[in-house]
């Protein structure tokens, strides 16, 4: 038996039992008489200690070990006379009658501690390493308890977890696909999944009205903090339902995993339009912990001679509250900031509100203090506020303002990982127009229902006024679910594929199993997928969702442990019938 408890568990409780531990060392620290070992294993760490009185050869052995060493103490549980409260454990320690060595470890390229002293592409490197601290471990539990209460939620709703094909058809919309070669099909190709979206809606088809799959997705797309080749979805559709079916119960399965995996508790989650992120945040996941709601000026600011202002579309600011004290410096750096090409602005226009109630701004010449003070009751400033004004084409405007509002909370503190703030976001654009490619394209995805009021102007081909049918969960400014209710009629589903430039031969070879089943009794359904990664990074309160996958790929989509995308040889080439021209042939 290599162990009779973990190095996590034991307690004053067990004071006099024999043990035996095994695990990894930690550190060791030799006292000249007493030798201490850390033994660490995932659940903890236990205090090792060796006396060279009365057990010379085995203190010696001791002082001889090396961090990462794999060993196997067996011993007595003793109180301890030097207690360490920061240790679950800190008031025992084994002191031990025999120590086997099971496997000794060479020196590990960075410690092995919370805080190490690693950077972050050596610690991918050595994953299997960076896995073994304290951080890492906690954020895989967190992801294990929120995938073990999705399941408990969702079968306790009558949800069938479903397992779907990994080895699909390749489709045109959305993001690129990984395409794996068919060694028995010379020239033809599967597809790894983006989504199981077509077979989900399958399942509904087939009569299995409450599916679900936490399920790995692929896509190869330019990656980012919170974006990785392969992620992790909880995938999920209903049939016979409405909208409000659907949000009803995912904003449930949210309320659950925050508090059964965090301990949080949210009331109802509130609503907002589209329209009315994007006109009051710029954003269509705004971050709701904070203020700084957009107000339009434009009326008011335009015909004072100031140029920027009145050649502009749109004037709109923000009022950071009790921010005045910024001093020319701080506001100086907002307006490099906003200047940076990731932002895009030309400028900032600042006012000061100070607490005597007098103003001050950056465009005194062309502005007097009544001008400004229209300014300050339009955005509800009062004394100790600072207002910032922005300028320039709508949409462009409101997204540049938007990085200013989150950037302003970074600063001002307003931002608290563990303040959990959700939203919905309803009614999005059907369509969207990308003037490059001279066509619409699907704002979600081909399979979304228009809503109902709005059928009959995508029949007349009035595109920019169709909404359709859909929602994001938004949780402290990031998008952590998306879904909507599908189409189910085919003569519906045939126009949006002749509305994204699909021949009725392009459509039927891409999507004609689809369609066809529509032919044989489809019910109305709907359904939501959640970025599981994402969830699980913000229930941590990090930005970064590498931290939550065991085995995550870097910024260049490589898995520099592994050391893949790789070259094959050229044999296995020629047996899928590919040839690539590559100078390592």
């Amino acid at each position: 038996m290599y162990r009779t408890h973990t190095c996590g568990e034991l307690r004053m409780s067990h004071v006099g039992q024999a043990v035996t531990l095994s695990g990894w060392v930690q550190k060791g620290r030799d006292l000249g008489g007493m030798t201490f070992v850390d033994l660490r294993d995932r659940y903890g760490i236990t205090q090792l200690a060796f006396n060279l009185e009365t057990n010379a050869a085995l203190a010696e052995q001791a002082r001889k070990l090396g961090r990462e060493f794999v060993i196997m103490v067996k011993g007595t549980v003793a109180e301890r006379s030097s207690k360490n409260n920061k240790m679950e454990t800190g008031d025992i320690e084994i002191i031990c009658s025999e120590l086997h060595i099971l496997n000794p470890a060479d020196t590990p390229p960075f410690t092995i501690e919370e805080n190490t002293d690693g950077g972050e592409e050596l610690r991918m490197k050595y994953r299997y390493l960076d896995l073994r601290r304290k951080p890492l471990q906690q954020n895989l539990m967190l992801r294990h308890q929120a995938a073990l209460e999705t399941r408990k939620y969702l079968s306790g709703l009558g949800f069938m977890e479903i397992e779907t094909p990994f080895l699909i058809k390749s489709t045109p919309e959305g993001a690129r696909d990984f395409v794996v070669p068919s060694r028995v099909h010379h020239g033809e190709f599967y597809a790894l999944p983006q989504s199981p979206q077509t077979f989900k809606q399958l399942l509904m088809v087939s009569g299995y009205d409450r599916y679900f799959q936490i399920v790995r997705c692929f896509r190869d797309e330019d990656l980012r903090a919170d974006r990785q080749p392969e992620f992790t979805q909880i995938d999920c559709e209903m049939a016979f339902v409405e909208r409000e079916d659907i949000l009803q119960t995912f904003e449930g399965l949210l309320k659950h995993v925050l508090k059964e995996v965090r301990g949080v508790e949210i009331g109802e989650v509130p609503r907002m339009s589209y329209d009315d992120a994007m006109k009051y945040y710029g954003s269509d996941k705004p971050d709701i912990r904070f203020g700084m709601k957009f107000e339009e000026i434009t009326e008011i600011a335009k015909g004072k001679g100031f140029p920027v202002f009145d050649q502009a579309e749109i004037v709109v600011g923000i009022c950071a509250k009790g921010a005045a004290t910024y001093t020319r410096k701080q506001l100086d750096e907002l307006t490099e900031f906003v200047k940076r090409p990731q932002v895009g602005a030309k400028g900032l226009v600042y006012a000061r509100v100070n607490e005597d109630g007098s103003i001050k701004s950056s465009v005194d010449k062309f502005y007097n203090e009544d001008h400004l003070k229209d300014w300050a009751r339009q955005l509800n400033a009062e004394p100790g506020d600072l207002i910032l004004v922005m300028a320039g084409e709508t949409e462009k405007t409101r997204k540049q303002l938007n990085e200013l509002r989150l950037e302003l909370g970074n600063q001002l503190g307003l931002r608290n990982k563990d303040d959990f703030k959700p939203l919905w976001v309803l009614d999005f654009p059907m369509f969207e127009y990308i003037e490059e490619d001279g066509r619409w394209f699907a704002m979600h995805h081909p399979f979304t229902s228009p809503k109902a009021d709005d059928i009959e102007a995508m029949m007349n081909n009035e595109l920019g006024k169709v909404k359709a049918n859909a929602y994001d969960l938004v949780l402290n400014g990031t998008e952590v679910a998306g879904g909507s209710i599908r189409i189910f009629n085919k003569n519906l589903q045939a126009k949006v594929f002749e509305v994204l430039g699909f021949t009725k031969e392009d459509a039927q070879e891409k999507f004609g199993f689809l369609m066809n089943a529509f032919e044989f009794g489809a019910p109305p359904h709907g359904g939501i997928a959640f970025g599981f990664d994402r969830l699980c990074a913000l229930m941590g309160g990090v930005e970064s969702i590498r931290d939550f996958i065991a085995f995550p790929k870097n910024n260049a989509g490589k898995d520099v442990m592994i050391d893949t995308p790789s070259v094959i040889d050229e044999a296995q080439l020629n047996e899928l019938g590919i040839i690539v021209k590559n100078e390592n042939f």
